[in-house]
């Protein structure tokens, strides 16, 4: 079996996680009001990010041409104190979940599975306590 070889690089976390989207005006209202703050880092027009106390961050790119990508892939996991709360409150917006917003229980969290007004879609996240 061949070994493989490793770039000496190794990560240690994820930073950020960001949408390329089309309207980041309109997603930056959507996503502030979903996570109940405002983003700390903006560049008018052209990005949107939010960090969090873990020092992650989410994050918005327009696109150069303000188109959205027609392919979408992968998702965010927002973490929330009472996920319940969470989703009653985003749905109050309008907000579309999978499933009506159904709670996903597994033996390590609780989830909701909802897209962004572009489609992207993202998960309000509760993890459990250990022994729980």
């Amino acid at each position: 079996m061949p070994t493989t070889q490793r770039s000496g690089v190794k990560a240690t976390g994820i930073d950020a996680v960001y949408y390329t989207v089309g309207d980041i005006d309109g997603l930056t209202k959507f996503y502030t009001e979903l996570l109940g703050v405002e983003p700390d880092t903006t560049w008018p027009g052209r990005l949107a990010e939010w960090s969090f106390e873990d020092d992650s961050a989410f994050g918005l790119y327009k696109t150069e041409d303000g188109s959205s990508p027609s392919i979408r892939s992968g998702s965010v996991m927002f973490a929330v104190g009472d996920i319940k709360a969470a989703i009653d409150a985003a749905k109050a917006r309008g907000t579309t979940f999978h499933d009506g917003g159904e709670l996903t229980d597994t033996p390590a969290c609780l989830m909701a599975f909802g897209e962004d007004p572009e489609g992207n879609q993202f998960i309000l996240h509760h993890r459990k306590q250990s022994g729980a």
